[in-house]
């Protein structure tokens, strides 16, 4: 199982040992700023989706976009 855990910067270094010292942790990794926002836009275009097959959503289409360009 993967866990994603959002730390204070000033506690990370901290955080991180406590981590490493734990038998049954596999991997402790750091995710850099651009693949935590890469994270968030996914999260938040999953989320898109999700509503739009709901009914809750109506999304751009292809040619929507083009025509935009």
């Amino acid at each position: 199982m993967k866990v994603l855990i959002d730390i204070n910067d000033n506690e990370a270094s901290f955080a991180m040992k406590v981590l490493k010292s734990l038998s049954f942790i596999k991997k402790v990794k750091p995710m850099s700023v651009s693949t935590v926002e890469l994270w968030e836009d996914l999260k938040e275009a999953a989320n898109e989706v999700r509503l739009h097959k709901q009914g809750k959503l109506k999304l751009k289409t292809a040619q929507d976009l083009l025509n935009e360009l």
